[in-house]
């Protein structure tokens, strides 16, 4: 244990911080604040029916559930305990800050798993870094260093022990249900999802994702409503911790600003993955014929993930005092809920970590599928979907604190390669983005113009859409 928190405080130092940080700031500024003028537009692109003669495997929507099936998870309810345990209540602040600016980077992410995607030997759509930095940074090396590292994001980090650990608790601490029992129960669920594939997954995370997203959303709304007065003092506390040294109180030991800014942003990776480089692996198989269409897509995952589901979580362990207790991870939320809905908000917890976790599961089998294809060929897809599937049910015999440390160690390899790539082919991603909303006004231009005027403009018209 302590060699590896040796190994995760050199991992997450300074120089990746600003890395990640500062490529989101980068392309925030170069991209003219999209994430927040083009939000609205993103919203309406998510909920419009996909383009008609569009290549990919997926529907546009169905490749972002699977998205938020892997970002969706522990991280909203035991990272951001585990984060602000840590750092105290300002650590929700840096997560906001990461969030924000991780928004832009999601983008980018987007728009090149598809400008760069390719289709592999069974027919099904290839992409995501590993594609965009062969293909448009022309480094080989970093792609096969990106997929090796998603490998074990999906094997030893985000995809099997943090879920199957948080899962396998709480129903025994809930249900009473014993750990082994819960682990058999789920690595056959799991089994029996990932060997249909993509096309499976999907339509697993499209059907669940939306459910658990309003259930929980719903049972902290109600909490927070009902602590309505306990609000405004909150968000202040969360916003003074961010910049000075956190008192200790109660079971908790007191925090740094360093501390809240670390532990907030390297939680908020793991819970929205933006510049990860794992959900355009996701984006990379929707049904779409327009990378900035699916970049402004994939760009509402990180909105609803953390400016959302996480900012809600957050505030409940604050206003119920929780944060500041003994308990910690999942426990602490889990009394945090209880608290503020009795026994009912403990099943919402219950309930939304296991919808949660187990969809996790799912999309990082698919994110590692894709890796393992990059590297190994389809051969090897199916040693990898049994190797994972075995990972799923030995996650119970590790202990919390471990998982958590390996996890984020594994993260931040995997980071590395992908925001050298963002910051390369930036260029691509300005250029992509200016062509297409330059295209958009004229097209807008055009549909204002008569009908009997228009007819002139038809061959211009079908020159701009293909």
């Amino acid at each position: 244990m302590e060699l590896l928190s040796r190994i995760d405080s050199l991992v997450w130092g300074p120089p990746l911080l600003i890395l990640l940080v500062g490529t989101g700031i980068y392309l925030t500024f170069r991209l003219g604040v999209l994430q927040i003028f083009k939000l609205p537009l993103a919203i309406k692109y998510l909920f419009s029916k996909d383009e008609e003669s569009a290549k990919g495997d997926v529907s546009s929507f169905a490749a972002l559930c699977t998205a938020l099936a892997a970002t969706i998870g522990t991280g909203n309810i035991v990272g951001v305990a585990t984060a602000i345990k840590v750092g105290g209540p300002g650590a929700l602040f840096w997560m906001w800050i990461a969030a924000f600016f991780g928004m832009a980077t999601k983008y980018a992410e987007g728009l090149l798993a598809v400008k760069y995607r390719e289709v592999d030997d069974d027919g099904n759509m290839s992409g995501g870094p590993m594609y965009y930095l062969q293909n448009g940074l022309k480094s080989k090396f970093l792609a096969k260093m990106f997929a090796l590292f998603g490998i074990f994001v999906a094997c030893f980090g985000i995809g099997t022990f943090p879920q199957v650990n948080a899962i396998t608790a709480v129903v025994e601490t809930t249900f009473h249900v014993p750990v082994i029992v819960t682990a058999i129960v789920l690595t056959v669920l799991a089994a029996m999802v990932i060997v249909g594939g993509i096309k499976k997954i999907s339509k697993v995370s499209e059907t669940i994702v939306p459910f658990m997203a309003v259930f929980y959303f719903v049972g902290a709304m109600i909490i927070l409503v009902l602590h309505a007065d306990a609000i405004p003092s909150s968000i202040a506390l969360v916003i003074n911790s961010a910049f000075t040294p956190t008192a200790a109180a109660g079971g908790f030991l007191g925090a740094s600003m360093m501390m809240a800014l670390q532990s907030g942003i390297a939680r908020g990776v793991f819970s929205n993955e933006s510049g990860l480089g794992s959900a355009p692996i996701a984006a990379a198989a929707a049904k779409t014929n327009s990378c900035v269409r699916q970049g402004l897509i994939s760009m509402t995952g990180t909105f609803v993930d953390t400016i959302l589901i996480c900012t809600m979580t957050g505030l409940v362990l604050i206003i119920t005092g929780e944060w500041s207790g003994e308990l910690s991870g999942a426990a602490m939320t889990t009394a945090a809920f209880a608290g503020g809905l009795s026994v009912v908000g403990q099943f919402i917890v219950t309930i939304g970590l296991i919808f949660f976790a187990f969809t996790t599961i799912l999309g990082w089998s698919y994110y590692g599928e894709r890796c393992t294809e990059y590297l190994f060929g389809v051969k090897g897809i199916k040693f990898f979907k049994a190797f994972y599937i075995s990972m799923i049910g030995l996650g119970v015999f590790l202990k919390l604190e471990a998982i958590w440390v390996l996890a984020d160690i594994v993260n931040g390899l995997m980071a590395v390669p992908n925001l050298i790539g963002l910051v390369g082919l930036s260029n691509v991603v300005v250029y992509e983005t200016k062509s297409y909303f330059k295209n958009l006004k004229t097209m807008d231009e055009i549909s204002e113009i008569p009908t009997s005027e228009s007819k002139t403009l038809e061959v211009e018209e079908d020159r701009m859409i293909g």
